[in-house]
């Protein structure tokens, strides 16, 4: 991941140059290799990079060859190798990075570049000719990006990968849309993103296809292999993160065995076949947790069962409690559910960056898709079960996907999610729901699992059956249940009952209804005082009229409590 950060059309730019660098450096964190600016006309973009691929000549902002386009990008473009054949000399590339197709797609297709384009991205990207700037999201919102206002300066147009970039000179921030294009010349925002599930009321009836499940994943494992320094995968002994992480692990002997063939680029290619990445011999695995955590006992079977170096990392309660401020600035909400889930992450991410990687597969998005989380089995229908996950990936990049950016981020370390590759989801959410519904005869993610299980195969087992077959744990259950009984005995110190019973006037509306929502939200108050930063926040709950727990931990849900009873 990198940091942007730009304005476009600012009354004196050169003057507020310094400005735009300090705010860019606000989020260096996320790009601690090197920092570039590009400055034409009245518009700035700044640039705070994370080199992975493209390593000696990708510094942004990129430009084209006479510098009258220029592109700040913070993501990866897994199909860039693809797209340079297909160009072929049509454009002269300066660089190997992968970011740089951006620019000749954008001269051929225009704002609809967006569309031809394979992977997790925010862009900003200017135009000097036109005097226009385009930005855009990729389609799920796995890259983190917003867009303000100052009315200081009227006419100008800010965005940034991180909203503390904005808050100090915008009066009007909004988190910018996934799946979306800005164009200033009609100062509109328009979406692009237009698959065949977007609508939740189409209730798809696609047959179930386990071998298909099967292939597209790995084939979405395999593109974010694309790297040219050391990657590992973030394992917590679940169902997800041990299916990408035994994945990780076959294609990364597989891409060591093959023969480069004088290929220069790092990518995969038109047969799907992956170049040029970079590993260690064997496969790097993360986990943490609390001492005797559940995760930590599943990861350890997992990652002797696939044959990864693993790296076993435990905090104490206290430690999670000191970084909760930080987690919260660099995260940027006061959501419950996230802020549970993101500290163990973000103390893991540290103890990832400190042993030199840069890059960790993640299991984010299996659960929206598929309706793993336990409370879809409260689902009355199909069509119910249908529309949930529909929206629950809409809202992604609000919750599992902000946490995954932000939480190693703020260590400079990358995180990629092949459940939200377009082609499976394109594939999973055509499903017929009916099969993914969780029942007496089916634990959820059933089909998944299915996909995955060899029984009767004359092919090696992903995972053991254990694991392949283990009820789902919430991320921030799975690391030691005491972590959420922990928060919830502090913010009972921490906040009164007098200071509960009167929340603060400028919350309106948005009151916290517990004291440990009411903690985060001071917290977040201290980093971002005005409401339209608190304006960028959702909350994650599950469906109360499915008859949900108010609280989002998955222990609380009836199933989770029988098998444990069990």
């Amino acid at each position: 991941m990198c940091g942007i950060f730009a304005c476009h059309h600012h009354p004196d730019v050169i003057s507020f140059k310094p400005k735009a660098l300090q705010l860019a450096k606000l989020i260096r964190h996320r790009g601690p290799d090197w920092s570039g600016n590009f400055v034409k006309n009245k518009t700035i973009i700044a640039h705070e990079r994370l080199a992975i691929v493209g390593l000696e000549s990708g510094a942004q902002p990129l430009t084209n060859e006479d510098d009258t386009l220029a592109l700040g990008v913070n993501g990866e473009i897994y199909n860039h190798v693809v797209i340079r054949h297909q160009l072929g000399s049509s454009y002269k590339f300066k660089t190997q990075s992968d970011c740089e197709v951006i620019i000749p797609l954008y001269q051929k297709y225009d704002i609809d570049c967006p569309n031809h384009l394979d992977g997790m991205f925010a862009f900003v990207l200017y135009d000097a000719v036109k005097d226009r700037m385009i930005a855009a999201r990729d389609p799920i919102g796995i890259t983190s990006l917003y867009m303000g206002r100052a009315s200081t300066c009227p006419g100008a147009v800010f965005f940034a990968s991180e909203m503390k970039s904005l808050s100090e000179v915008c009066d009007d921030i909004m988190t910018f849309p996934p799946g979306h294009v800005y164009d200033s010349t009609s100062d509109k925002i328009t979406r692009y993103f237009k698959p065949s599930w977007w609508d939740e009321n189409r209730i798809p009836s696609s047959p179930l296809d386990y071998m298909a499940i099967r292939t597209t994943l790995e084939a979405a494992v395999r593109k974010r292999l694309m790297a040219e320094v050391p990657y590992g995968v973030l394992l917590s002994g679940g169902l997800d993160s041990s299916l990408i992480a035994s994945i990780a692990a076959r294609e990364t002997l597989k891409a060591q065995s093959m023969d480069l063939n004088g290929e220069s680029l790092t990518g995969v290619d038109e047969k799907g076949n992956l170049s040029g990445a970079a590993s260690w011999p064997r496969l790097h695995s993360y986990a943490v947790g609390l001492p005797g955590a559940p995760d930590l006992v599943a990861a350890r079977k997992v990652a002797k069962f696939i044959g990864t170096v693993h790296h076993e990392h435990t905090f104490t309660l206290q430690e999670g409690l000191d970084a909760l401020s930080d987690v919260i600035y660099h995260l940027e909400t006061f959501d419950v559910t996230t802020i549970r889930a993101s500290t163990p992450m973000y103390l893991l991410s540290r103890k990832i960056k400190a042993q030199g990687v840069k890059m960790v597969l993640s299991g984010e998005g299996s659960d929206e898709i598929f309706g793993g989380y336990l409370y879809f089995g409260a689902a009355p229908s199909r069509d119910d079960f249908h529309k949930e996950t529909v929206l629950r990936v809409k809202n992604l990049h609000l919750a599992d996907c902000l946490r995954a950016n932000k939480s190693t981020c703020a260590w400079g370390l990358e995180a990629r999610v092949p459940f939200l590759d377009k082609s499976f989801l394109e594939l999973v959410m055509n499903i017929d729901p009916a099969e993914k519904m969780i029942t007496k005869d089916r634990i959820e993610k059933y089909i998944l699992r299915k996909a995955f299980d060899t029984t009767g195969e004359d092919t090696k087992p992903y995972l053991p059956d254990e694991i392949l077959w283990r009820q789902k744990e919430q991320f921030s259950d799975g690391v030691g249940y005491s972590w959420i009984d922990c928060l919830k005995d502090t913010a009972e110190k921490f906040v009164s009952d007098e200071d509960f019973a009167k929340p603060k006037p400028e919350w309106g509306d948005d009151v916290p209804t517990t004291k440990e929502a009411y903690w985060y939200r001071c917290m977040f108050d201290e980093h971002f005082s005005s409401k339209t930063c608190a304006d960028t926040v959702m909350r994650w709950i599950p469906k109360a009229d499915w008859g949900c727990a108010e609280d989002p931990s998955g222990r609380y849900v009836k199933s989770h409590l029988s098998a444990v009873d069990q």
